[in-house]
């Protein structure tokens, strides 16, 4: 497995169509399973009216296969404190995962020349 326990992750899950919720997760790795890892952290669920990510305020425990092409998953260093992550929009209208300090990711991957 190319994960380990203790390791911190993002995972966006794909939509399968326009109009499915887009969610994202960000937390812990706690245990593996093969392909499939156990997680503690925090969803965050796209709010159209208020045109942003809003993060759901209770931790959670959640179960994904990596291996599943339903999913992007991101590392994210060691020392980020994945409490104090958020999403802003960049000066360039850019959606970032920041934890206002020196973690930022860039989550418009496809969007890139636009």
């Amino acid at each position: 497995m190319l994960v380990k326990p203790g390791e911190k992750v993002h995972v966006v899950t794909r939509r399968r169509f326009e109009d499915d919720v887009r969610r994202h997760f960000v937390g812990e790795i706690t245990l593996i399973d093969g392909t499939a890892v156990r997680m503690q952290g925090n969803a965050f669920i796209f709010d159209a009216a208020k045109n942003q990510f809003l993060k759901k305020p209770e931790e959670r425990t959640t179960i994904v296969d990596l291996a599943e092409s339903g999913y992007i998953v991101n590392m994210i260093p060691h020392d980020v404190d994945i409490g104090e992550l958020v999403y802003t929009l960049s000066d360039r209208k850019r959606l970032t995962l920041t934890d206002n300090k020196n973690f930022r990711l860039d989550i418009n991957e496809f969007g890139f020349n636009r």
